[in-house]
Parts: structure tokens; sequence; C-alpha cells
């Protein structure tokens, strides 16, 4: 029963913070980026905004923070950028910690009740090769938890970082548009 609670908290967790970073990085970063950097250069501030505005992920809501600062200081736009990444990041990487973890747990929880059971079995009159298939049957169970959170854990955490940056080439490459700077991306030609 404990392994049962468990399995469904984690995987309900894992299904949430899947969701929780789709939603943040829903947008294809590529063309979002260049085309409100393009709007900048060609002096197009409101039509930038607007690009921003109409989107719900990370990227715009960086873009609006940015666009709408009332300043046009490198340093102070670069201190803008910062901190509204700062205020992002954490909630991309929120509670992926605890999925490594809830996976060993449901491991060790299988383990513990394999070990009850065949205990259970060898000191019982029930046949040695079904008692012992029976208490393993809690580790497979708690393998079978363990696994997805682990391969979950892994993708969500790429995925954080590769939004974050995302997040920190935006920022700059933005900043640059906005006070007249050559562009950062290597390969661009203009």
């Amino acid at each position: 029963m404990p392994l049962l609670l468990l399995g469904a908290a984690s995987l309900i967790l894992l299904a949430e913070r899947t969701v929780a970073l789709v939603i943040r990085s829903k947008i294809h970063a590529r063309p979002f980026m260049e085309k409100v950097i393009s709007l900048v250069r060609g002096g197009k501030l409101e039509e930038a905004l607007q690009l921003c505005a109409d989107h719900q992920a990370a990227l715009p809501d960086l873009g609006l923070v940015i666009l709408r600062s009332h300043t046009r200081v490198e340093a102070d736009l670069l201190s803008v950028a910062e901190s509204a990444t700062m205020t992002m990041i954490p909630e991309l990487s929120r509670r992926l910690a605890w999925l490594p973890s809830l996976a060993i747990v449901a491991v060790l929880l299988g383990l513990l009740g394999a070990v009850t059971n065949l205990h259970q079995a060898l000191s019982g009159a029930d046949a040695l090769s079904v008692g012992i298939a029976y208490a393993l049957r809690p580790l497979g169970a708690g393998l079978l938890t363990a696994i997805p959170l682990v391969a979950g854990h892994a993708y969500l955490v790429s995925e954080s970082k590769k939004l974050a940056g995302q997040l920190d080439e935006f920022s700059v490459r933005l900043v640059n548009a906005l006070v007249d700077r050559p562009d950062v991306r290597l390969g661009h030609r203009n």
C-alpha cells in the first residue's frame, strides 16, 4: 500500500512538472526570437510588444519586461533582463529534485516488500518457487515506479536547461537590439 501511494503521488508530480514546463516553453523559440529582434531592429517596438503580449510563455514574458522598461541604458536593460530571468528560472526547476529521490524510495519500498514477502514465503508452507515469485512482486512494482521518474527527471532537467539558455540568449540579443549593438548570434548577417 505505501508503494502504491508513493507511485501515484510521484507520477502526479511528474505529470504536473511536465505540464508546467511545457506551458512555459510552448513557443517555437528560434522563430519567435528572430521575429522580435527584427521588429526591434526595424524600430517597430509597438509591434514587438504586441507579439510578446500575444503569447503566454517564458520568452514572451521576458520580452515584455525588457521592452516595457523605461530605459535604453545597456547596464540598466541587462539588470532588468537578469532580474526577470532570475524570477523565471526557479519556477522551471521547482520540485524536480524530488523525482530521483522518490524513485529511490520506490525501489527501497519495493525491496522492503520483497524481503518481507520472501521471509513470509520461506517461513510458511508455500512452495519455494511460488513464494519467491510472490516475494519479488513489490520489487518489480518499485522498479516500474522508479523508471519513469528517473527518465522524466532527465527529460525535465534537460528541457529546463534548454529554456534557461533560450532566456539568456534572448535577453542578451534583445538588449543588444535595443541599444543598437550588433547581434551576437553566430552566423548572423545583415
